[in-house]
């Protein structure tokens, strides 16, 4: 088991790299008038230019995808119910994800923008959690 965390774990760090750029172009493309915008404005103030903001990012990008893919051994405990393995990674996912997001400001910083990112990207899980179920069955 450990072997495999840390083949996945080196797999997801450029996949997560990866992954985070392209949300960036796509995201760019629906809002920033024909610009490339690599990271946030607020990211960009608080590290004090372009390039450390984009750096930082790079690096949270890493992160994400080594915690997604490391945790993703869950689905593999073949002892645990589906729902154990959900709920665990869920969790597990969520230590992850929300402290880079709020770092990275791609949340607003208030309770209501921590409540609202909270609840997108758990209703992102459910749908996706549904369609994984579904076809199991």
């Amino acid at each position: 088991m450990k072997k495999k965390i840390i083949k996945r774990s080196l797999l997801g760090l450029p996949l997560g790299i990866a992954m985070g750029y392209l949300i960036t172009i796509l995201a760019s493309f629906g809002r920033a008038n024909g610009y490339y915008t690599p990271c946030v404005p607020e990211l960009i103030s608080m590290m004090g230019n372009e390039i450390n903001a984009v750096i930082v990012q790079t690096i949270l990008y890493g992160l994400l995808g080594v915690g997604f893919a490391a945790s993703s051994v869950i689905w593999e405990i073949d002892s645990w119910s589906i729902v154990k393995q959900t709920g665990i990674y869920f969790s597990i996912i969520s230590v992850i994800m929300l402290p880079i997001a709020y770092f990275a400001y791609w949340m607003e910083h208030s309770i209501i923008g921590f409540l609202i990112y909270i609840g997108i990207f758990t209703l992102i899980f459910v749908v996706m959690a549904n369609t994984v179920w579904y076809r199991q069955i």
